[in-house]
C-alpha cells in the first residue's frame, strides 16, 4: 500500500514528505522513529484541522459542562492530580493524604 504524504513535515522528515511512501518502509523504521513521526504528522494536524483533531461532540459538550457544574457546586469533591496519577482516586471523599 502506497501512500502520498502531505504536510508542512519538519526539516528533519521533509525529505520523506515530499515523495511516495511506502508503509512498509515505514514500518521498517526504528519504534522511536515512528513515534517521531506519528508525533509530527499529529501537530500537523493539530495546527492545520484543530476541530478535527479535537472534536467536541455535543454529548462530550454537555459532559463538560456538568462536571464543571458538580465542581462549582461542590470544589471540595476534586480529587488531586498526584492522588490520580498515584491510582489512588477511590478514596475520594476521604480528604487529603
Amino acid at each position: 500500500m502506497k501512500m502520498t504524504c502531505r504536510l508542512h513535515a519538519p526539516d528533519d522528515i521533509a525529505v520523506m514528505a515530499k515523495r511516495t511512501l511506502d508503509v512498509r518502509q515505514l514500518r521498517a523504521l526504528p519504534v522511536s522513529e515512528r513515534l517521531k513521526l506519528i508525533d509530527d504528522l499529529w501537530e500537523s494536524i493539530v495546527e492545520e484541522a484543530p476541530d478535527l483533531a479535537f472534536p467536541v461532540t455535543p454529548g462530550l459538550s454537555a459532559e463538560l459542562d456538568r462536571r464543571l457544574a458538580e465542581h462549582d457546586a461542590e470544589p471540595s469533591s476534586a480529587i488531586p492530580w498526584e492522588r490520580v496519577r498515584d491510582g489512588d482516586a477511590s478514596k475520594r471523599r476521604e480528604g487529603p493524604k
